[in-house]
């Protein structure tokens, strides 16, 4: 399936599920997204390097429109539906400011047979969350945890982000993020040491020297 859609390229990573709040403030954006509003259809955000669109991005609804200024700025609510691919980026609307892109939406495997993965995977993420003392940034846990829940959490770069949005099934996903977490399973080892002697520096502790000197 194809389809025309209005883009609004940003130098981050969405994942559908996920919730974006946008502060829309350029005269382009501002009919963009006056006009999804008014006509209650989705707007999609490619994934941007520079000034330049990459290939892949999350379609979007607006689902709150939290203030409106009086010059027309806007504080708005959306959540990512869909990845989409572009195959043509479309410059030069009639009447419009923003661009467009003609798109495909590639077979999204989203459930993964097993859970136990996605569970274990969230422990590791508790673990390390802990470890630095941030436990409150972790979403609230459900029975239906999704890779894309836990993406912005684990420590992955730009790059790695984009490329968990192009794997389009739930088990590859899970597998990505946990070799992820067993690449920098030693850097959270070293942090619980550090934690450990830190807690250990000051206190009167038991030492035992079996040499000869």
């Amino acid at each position: 399936m194809t389809n025309f859609i209005s883009i609004f390229p940003l130098q981050i990573v969405l994942y559908p599920g996920e919730a974006l709040n946008l502060h829309i403030f350029e005269p382009r954006y501002k009919q963009l997204i006056q006009e999804c509003i008014a006509e209650e259809k989705p707007f999609g955000i490619p994934v941007a390097r520079g000034t330049q669109p990459l290939e892949k991005g999350t379609l979007v609804r607006v689902t709150e429109v939290v203030k409106t200024y009086p010059d027309g700025q806007m504080d708005i609510r959306t959540k990512g539906e869909k990845v989409f691919e572009i195959l043509t980026v479309v410059k030069e609307i009639p009447d419009k400011l923003y661009c467009g892109a003609v798109v495909s939406y590639p077979e999204n495997v989203l459930e993964h047979a097993e859970s136990r993965v996605g569970e274990l995977i969230f422990k590791e993420v508790e673990r390390l969350y802990a470890l630095m003392q941030v436990e409150e940034k972790l979403p609230r846990k459900s029975d239906k945890l999704t890779s894309y829940d836990i993406g912005h959490l684990v420590g992955l770069s730009y790059e790695q982000e984009y490329e968990l949005l192009g794997i389009y099934d739930e088990t590859q996903r899970l597998e990505f993020l946990r070799r992820h977490l067993k690449e920098i399973a030693p850097v959270v080892s070293n942090l619980e040491l550090l934690k450990e002697r830190v807690k250990r520096n000051g206190h009167f502790r038991d030492l035992k020297w079996d040499g000869l000197f």
